[in-house]
């Protein structure tokens, strides 16, 4: 039996999710009498493998290309600070929220979105790679720590946002034709109510995502040269910023002028948030959790202007940095290291590790396929470049 007082209910909006009111977890076992359900979950993923190779994933950037740049773990704990303190000025569940910022780019393959796009391509004739559903196969099934079952067996909350944050997945209940085939096949096993809204947490990690994303890609853009203060002078939002900081701190070095700019596009972001999601949770007044799922919208969401600003720094990004020529030499080559480690494994499960080799052998097709990108999703940036020397370098 837990202590009383760990669901922190007095401090709690009706429309938070409660872990004292929690669906559970798929397999029953006993709870703690210090940690809520969702403090539980979060320690869970945070001492699971998958997290810790978040450390040598990357963003944008490759991993030895610099060691100032983000990396998958160094996002993720940006999102989760921004997710929790923005729980707490909306009074919500603020465990669950930081579980779900952490646990968002799990699934990601080493690369960015170079190795997620080399995996699609090769997939595609096996029913296609989606880092969300991965991410969901990875808590699910693939961490492999617990004796009783497969997976960490988080709680139906968890699952559900990790699975669904970005909003619905199909249209109507019982729809699977558009689902990523990982969640469909958990889906078989556990009913996620994949076609309403997520939790009012699982959008907060979501918008947090895009908050950290937009600010840390504008930062690590500027330190890498790929584009100057100058070229955003004119971008709505970045461009007020500059001028702002400029004006008020003469002569102040480039670093400095970075840090400036990206801290108060994340305290603009942030308030502009709380400011359009407490106007539409008036609107709507949800009464409770499972009443936020019904809404026809999300409640958390930026104004129409912030999100036009959004789309135009996000337009600056795609073409001066995510397109780059230095992006583009590296992302060739990292499509074409995921690419040629799939080809292998999968035409010679021999070369597999032993482990993984014994399963792949006995396997066919499909399932082969899914279980070499299981393997190679699970690689750190290093570990593929390493893996892909070893295995294609003849005097190796």
């Amino acid at each position: 039996m837990r202590e009383k007082g760990l669901s922190g209910a007095e401090f709690r909006a009706p429309y938070a999710s409660d872990p004292a009111q929690s669906r559970g977890r798929l397999f029953d076992e006993p709870e703690s009498r210090t940690r809520s359900l969702y403090q539980r979950d979060r320690d869970r993923i945070i001492h699971s493998g998958a997290f810790r190779r978040l450390q040598y994933k990357t963003q944008v950037f490759v991993y030895h290309e610099g060691d100032h740049y983000r990396t998958r773990l160094t996002h993720s704990l940006e999102v989760a600070q921004i997710a929790r303190s923005l729980s707490r000025v909306l009074m919500i569940d603020e465990d669950l929220a930081e579980a779900l910022a952490l646990a968002h780019d799990l699934g990601h393959p080493p690369f960015g979105h170079a190795g997620e796009e080399g995996l699609q391509k090769v997939m595609a004739p096996y029913g296609g790679f989606d880092h969300n559903g991965q991410a969901l196969r990875l808590v699910t099934h693939l961490e492999a720590r617990y004796a009783g079952f497969d997976g960490l067996n988080l709680t139906w909350e968890t699952l559900e946002g990790l699975a669904k944050h970005n909003g619905p997945l199909i249209a109507a209940k019982g729809q699977t034709d558009r689902l990523p085939w990982a969640v469909a096949d958990y889906a078989v096993q556990q009913d996620l109510e994949l076609h309403t809204q997520p939790g009012i947490e699982a959008q907060i990690a979501a918008v947090a995502d895009d908050i950290a994303y937009n600010t840390h890609d504008v930062d690590d853009g500027l330190r890498a040269g790929l584009f100057t203060v100058d070229d955003l002078a004119d971008l709505p939002l970045l461009g007020p910023v500059i001028g702002e900081v400029s004006a008020n701190y003469k002569d102040l070095d480039q670093s400095r002028l970075i840090h400036e700019t990206t801290r108060r596009m994340i305290d603009r972001m942030v308030n502009d948030l709380l400011t359009e999601t407490r106007a539409r949770l008036d609107v709507a007044k949800p009464g409770s959790a499972q009443e936020i799922r019904a809404l026809p919208q999300p409640v958390v969401a930026m104004s129409d202007e912030m999100m036009a600003s959004n789309k135009v720094l996000k337009g600056f990004l795609f073409e001066r940095m995510y397109r780059h020529y230095r992006v583009n030499r590296m992302t060739s080559k990292a499509r074409r290291v995921v690419s040629e480690l799939f080809g292998l494994f999968l035409s010679d499960p021999g070369c597999l590790p032993s482990s993984w080799r014994s399963r792949a052998e006995a396997l066919e097709d499909t399932a082969r396929a899914r279980l070499v990108v299981d393997y190679i999703a699970g690689m750190t940036d290093r570990y593929a470049l390493d893996e892909h020397r070893r295995l294609f370098d003849l005097y190796e």
